[in-house]
């Protein structure tokens, strides 16, 4: 493991596209693939990950850490350090260095741009830049209280006193002295360069740590993502109709002998031929797994409920005679669609329309 990891580069990326795309499904394959994390199939989870989801009350506090009230059995209130996100798996990560098995650990954070991604990161944005040995090229401060708390994510019993910390029983001098021959009897450089940072009280981003980060660039609740942050990531867009689509061709439509993964296909043509209609179209594309399946089906329920809401909140919803077009075709009259509940009494209508492919000819 530990040779098969120090091999390995570091990964850096935000995926973004269209809601459905499969971007999990891509990280997934990214760390079993590119970071040699494998996938729990227990737990249904990847090992050695952390996880995170931000949202616009998500505060650089949740991501680093933060002092939160606890009231004892005595009925006393006391405070307790507890590790955000971003410390959890540093200490992870620093772990896997010091015990020399180099293993790669993974932050994955999902829906970046819903919240301020800038505020959330704080001084830890500085840590994104690397150098070519992998490891951040600056470093930044942590309290006391942090360093704890880093401490415990690496499997420690550290804990603090009037006069110093102590780890598993020991001033910290003692076991970072201790450490450090260990260390450097076994030629351990990435674990001194750990040791030495948390003997500064001052953290980087190691080479073994990669951040894998999803935006769905569609969402109209997100937060500016300026570029000084862009710069600092690779970046890779997941296409429609998304990642993963093989896995989806078996699945149909409720009743119906077309596939679902041919009516995503279509309606995104349908979408696209109306461009001109449609503010970031590119956004606007689904992906196959924008509705999941059931029995190998995707439900008119679903298609009624979810589906037909987004086109008509967030792909037209300034303009609705492309809709109004493609469920007035054949015989039918010309349908004008004032609410949302007469667009879904035609959902039949809206299916057959897409699959017909009349639109082509707009």
């Amino acid at each position: 493991m530990s040779e098969i990891a120090r091999a390995t580069k570091p990964i850096q990326k935000i995926l973004f596209g269209s809601p459905g795309t499969g971007k999990s499904y891509k990280v997934r394959e990214i760390a079993n693939n590119s970071l040699q994390i494998q996938w729990n199939q227990s737990k249904k989870s990847l090992e050695n990950t952390i996880k995170t989801v931000f949202h616009p009350e998500y505060t650089y506090s949740d991501f680093l850490g933060k002092l939160l009230p606890q009231t004892t059995a005595g009925g006393a209130v006391i405070y307790k350090f507890y590790p955000g996100h971003f410390l959890q798996v540093l200490g992870l990560a620093y772990k896997y260095l010091i015990d020399g098995s180099n293993q790669n650990v993974l932050l994955v954070i999902d829906e970046l741009n819903r919240g301020n991604a800038a505020a959330i990161f704080g001084p830890i944005f500085q840590l994104l830049d690397r150098e070519i040995d992998n490891w951040s090229t600056y470093d930044v401060n942590l309290s006391e209280l942090e360093i704890v708390a880093l401490l415990r994510a690496m499997g420690y019993d550290a804990q603090t006193t009037d006069k110093n910390i102590q780890v598993d029983g020991s001033n910290f001098d003692v076991f970072c002295q201790m450490t450090k021959m260990k260390l450097e009897m076994n030629d351990n450089q990435d674990g001194l360069r750990v040791l030495e940072n948390l003997t500064t009280q001052r953290i980087s981003i190691p080479r073994n740590l990669s951040i894998i980060a999803t935006i769905n660039t569609s969402d109209e609740s997100i937060y500016y993502l300026d570029s000084a942050f862009k710069r600092r990531w690779d970046w890779e867009y997941v296409d429609v109709p998304g990642y993963g689509r093989e896995k989806t061709k078996d699945i149909a439509i409720e009743g119906r002998e077309e596939k679902w993964l041919d009516f995503v296909n279509k309606l995104n043509d349908f979408i696209k031929v109306n461009h001109q209609v449609i503010r970031r179209i590119e956004d606007k594309q689904i992906g196959v797994w924008f509705l999941k399946s059931e029995n190998n089906q995707v439900t008119k329920e679903s298609i009624e409920n979810k589906l037909m809401f987004y086109l008509w909140d967030s792909v037209f919803p300034r303009d609705r005679r492309p809709l109004e077009s493609l469920l007035s075709k054949g015989d039918r009259q010309s349908i004008k669609l004032i609410t949302y509940s007469d667009f879904v009494a035609l959902s039949d209508d809206f299916i057959d329309g897409i699959i017909s492919c009349e639109w082509l000819t707009f």
